[in-house]
């Protein structure tokens, strides 16, 4: 009796639940009919009206009012009627910089920087006048560039030793070029004062070690020249104290992220350059090699799989023995064989190009038997831009238009890459939308610190008219001051159109 008395208690128990959701369901159902056409008449209609033109066609292109900005601060102007006066074929920045920034003494670490800008200020000042008085030009022979471009380089013997360690490449490399180098290296010798490893006190270190290094010209005085590839093998190890190459760039005395090959093989996941790894497998003191060779045979041999014939390779550099290494420039790194072996790969550091090996180095405990370069460039773009430049009507930009725009590109680029430049004015520059002055693009570019450079830049300038010449001497680390320069000039095109 008790039992169904229970199990009626459930059963009601169980009705009730489902009269209840039953109820909440229609109730859902009653207000999501109320709610969908008060939402379609208030929020989706504001939407809709407020939603921003599209982009359109030079057809029925619509120029809407940008509104103003105050301009003392980054324009040479006075006022929006001097800057509507203004013509269009100027080719200089209207950025101007606050000069009592320059003369503040604040502990912020900024004063380095403030330094940097009123020296690359004076310096591009100085070009531009120069420039513009139309004086003959005093070609500067910079470091590791002569005036001709040799095709190939080869030293040997004590012309290797003349060079002080450091082959010049006049017009740097290109894609193709290879440098070869036959050495060998010294024997270790102990060290008390390694900069690779942790020692004890009074307690030398036996240190062997090279370094190839592809190097650029001088930024700013007193620094080193920048680094564009860092080879260093250390035959003695470092503080892993095992066989190992590391590989870098530095530029303004900062290393980049380091790759250290140490003997095992990139992973399969890890990126590759050009198809190659970046670091290849050698034979390793810590490993059981022997061992685990006859442990693999007699387990092959038992179970009837054929053996796979494969090769170790040693480390590629041992004291005393002559090796051959050469360093190739493909389309992602460089890359590096030894003894006809590839060895290692990296790939090119950000804000490098190729033109920028001018010099080899060789440092370190190696004696250099001969050097050889080939494939070289013929010549650099810094003093060839007519091979680029196509002057041609054809590729001209539009004049500043009396109404506003409905986009505005901002370009950064640098003085001698004229090939960029042109390759750009060819592709996407003649899209209708910038034929049509719907869409207006400018290339940003400071000066450079060859004369020459920029007076063929203001001829460029001047014919096709899509450049802006930011007036200071271009520094990677002061590449900011195009981007205010981008903004200046935005403000300032917007200003001349007519209501």
């Amino acid at each position: 009796m008790m039992k169904r008395k229970l199990e009626t208690l459930v059963w009601l128990t169980r009705k009730r639940s489902i009269q209840f959701l039953i109820g909440v369901f229609f109730l859902y159902l009653v207000l999501v009919t109320l709610e969908i056409p008060f939402v379609f008449k208030t929020d989706f209609a504001s939407v809709t009206t407020t939603r921003p033109p599209r982009l359109r066609s030079e057809e029925d292109s619509l120029r809407k009012e940008s509104p103003a900005r105050p301009l003392k601060t980054v324009s040479n102007a006075d006022s929006p009627s001097q800057l509507a006066h203004r013509p269009n074929s100027s080719v200089v920045s209207a950025l101007v910089l606050n000069d009592a920034a320059f003369d503040s003494h604040v502990n912020d670490g900024s004063s380095e920087l403030y330094k940097q800008v009123k020296h690359a200020r004076e310096v591009g000042r100085s070009l531009w006048e120069h420039l513009e008085s139309g004086k003959p030009l005093t070609r500067t022979v910079a470091e590791n560039r002569p005036g001709s471009c040799p095709g190939s380089v080869s030293l040997s013997g004590s012309d290797v030793v003349d060079v002080s360690g450091v082959v010049p490449l006049p017009c740097g490399l290109t894609l193709g070029s290879h440098i070869t180098v036959v050495g060998k290296p010294l024997a270790a010798k102990p060290d008390f004062e390694p900069k690779i490893t942790v020692v004890a006190e009074n307690e030398p270190v036996m240190v062997s070690q090279f370094v190839v290094e592809l190097q650029g010209l001088k930024t700013v005085d007193g620094e080193e020249p920048p680094r564009v590839f860092h080879f260093n093998p250390r035959l003695k190890g470092d503080w892993s104290g095992k066989p190992v190459i590391e590989l870098n760039t530095c530029y303004r005395m900062q290393w980049g992220s380091a790759i250290r090959c140490d003997g095992w093989k990139s992973k399969a996941d890890d990126d590759t350059v050009d198809r190659m790894v970046k670091c290849e497998k050698w034979i390793r003191d810590d490993e059981d090699h022997l061992e685990g060779s006859k442990a693999t045979w007699w387990l092959n041999r038992l179970i009837g799989r054929t053996k796979k014939v494969t090769v170790d390779w040693p480390f590629p550099f041992s004291e005393g023995k002559l090796f051959v290494l050469t360093v190739s420039a493909g389309l992602e790194g460089y890359h590096v064989s030894v003894d006809g072996r590839h060895v290692t790969s990296f790939p090119y550091g950000t804000g490098f190009t190729l033109e920028d090996a001018t010099g080899l180095s060789l440092t370190g405990d190696i004696d250099v038997h001969s050097v050889f370069a080939a494939s070289l460039p013929s010549s650099h773009p810094s003093f060839a831009p007519q091979r680029h430049l196509e002057f041609s009507t054809r590729w001209r930009t539009q004049p500043l238009p009396e109404s506003g725009v409905e986009l505005f590109i901002g370009v950064l680029s640098a003085g001698n890459h004229f090939a960029e430049r042109m390759a750009v004015r060819k592709s996407w520059m003649q899209h209708r939308l910038v034929k049509s002055g719907a869409v207006v693009a400018r290339f940003f570019v400071a000066l450079h610190a060859r004369q020459e450079i920029n007076a063929e830049l203001k001829k460029e300038a001047e014919f096709f008219g899509d450049i802006v010449i930011v007036p200071y001497l271009d520094n990677y680390d002061l590449v900011v001051l195009k981007t205010v320069a981008i903004c200046e000039y935005g403000v300032r095109y917007r200003l001349i159109k007519k209501n």
